[in-house]
């Protein structure tokens, strides 16, 4: 590994690590009377249920069920309780399975115990691992890159964001801080502290400040809130509870849903035009900036056909609701979601096409005058 690999990846641990310490993330509870622990059916006393006609392999009615507390103070104690179904809390158990309960817990007394949810971090972490092992197994050494950039990531956004919007501070410079230090130590990480990951790096982050930009001036224009249906409630709570600021909400959901795609598109023309040049180092930074937009035109449609199906894949409960219920058409396009929706999709793509003459340009001129 080359030394200056080393270094990126000791940066972001140590970054890691001031991210989780700093958090408190796992350190508050805030469930109130309620605790959230594993049990095992020990038996099966009555079931009372029958298949539901309408969703598949879902059941209604009743089980009276003995289970086993696993974890927390309450481990090893026995219950007899009763789990009712409904297409809304749904989990039918069997013998021996292990499933999640919630516990309510008022003066150090326990009241009740309700079957909650499937245990399902087994299947989750088996699908982590596989996921880690074909990237090592088929990327190598890039493959172990790629984790490290990926973890590091996914801790800044938990342990540093999430917290930091938590707390009270304005989620847009929060996110593009966030943002900015992803962006620093992926493409290094996978790249190398090159020229070629500076253009990339520059690119990215025009691209998606640009992306949240548009987005944030869409939606004040069109009076949204970026608070969609289904968590308005809870947020307004949390905002008044804690000081969240719901504005910038939006904002900061554009550049984290943007940065990958945007990323890739940077990396793409940086890595074509720097090539290029190797290959003909004569060719002018003119010539240079065009062979980037040539490549450019040929990414961009694709990554913003992968960014619009991205949101509208995540809202395809939603349009199935508004296909059957036959909206007309003056609700359906100023329903509060749809238009957050498309605001987000179209400023992510807006952002990736722009960061394809941004980083063409960049790149033209940091590949005819050599920094290293």
């Amino acid at each position: 590994m080359k030394k200056d690999t080393i270094i990126i990846v000791l940066l972001a641990i140590i970054l890691s690590i001031a991210s989780i310490t700093s958090s408190n993330l796992f350190k508050e509870k805030n469930n109130g009377n309620y605790e959230f622990e594993k049990a095992k059916v020990l038996q099966i006393n009555q079931d009372k249920t029958e298949e539901d006609n309408v969703l598949p392999n879902s059941y209604l009615g009743y089980q009276d069920i003995k289970v086993k507390i696993l974890s927390g103070e309450h481990e090893g104690e026995v219950f007899n309780i009763r789990n009712s179904l409904s297409r809304l809390y749904n989990v039918r158990t069997k013998e021996n399975m292990t499933i999640i309960v919630r516990l309510f817990v008022k003066d150090d007394i326990l009241q009740n115990v309700i079957v909650f949810n499937y245990s399902r971090e087994i299947i989750i972490f088996s699908l982590i691992a596989l996921f880690f092992i074909v990237l090592i197994l088929f990327g190598r050494k890039e493959g172990v890159k790629s984790i490290i950039s990926l973890v590091f990531t996914s801790i800044v956004v938990v342990f540093f964001m999430l917290p930091m919007i938590f707390r009270g501070y304005d989620p847009v410079p929060i996110a593009i801080i966030t943002v900015s230090v992803a962006t620093m130590i992926t493409l290094p990480l996978i790249a190398g502290c090159t020229r070629k990951s500076l253009a990339a790096i520059l690119g990215t982050i025009v691209g998606i400040i640009i992306a949240g930009i548009i987005s944030y001036i869409a939606g004040n224009l069109a009076h949204l809130s970026g608070v969609t249906m289904e968590e308005a409630e809870e947020l307004i709570y949390l905002a008044g509870d804690v000081g969240l600021k719901v504005k910038g909400l939006m904002f900061a959901g554009i550049l984290i849903a943007s940065l990958g795609a945007v990323m890739d598109v940077a990396m793409s023309i940086a890595s074509s035009i720097f090539e290029v040049h190797n290959n003909n180092p004569k060719l002018s930074s003119k010539e240079l900036f065009t062979s980037g937009m040539n490549v450019g035109r040929d990414v961009m449609g694709t990554m913003s056909n992968t960014l619009i199906l991205a949101f509208a894949g995540g809202s395809l409960n939603v349009m199935i609701l508004i296909v059957a219920y036959q909206m007309p058409y003056n609700q359906l396009i100023n329903l509060d979601l749809v238009g957050t929706e498309l605001i987000q999709g179209l400023a992510g793509s807006i952002g990736i096409v722009l960061t394809v003459p941004f980083t063409a340009l960049i790149s033209s001129v940091l590949s005819k005058n050599r920094l290293d």
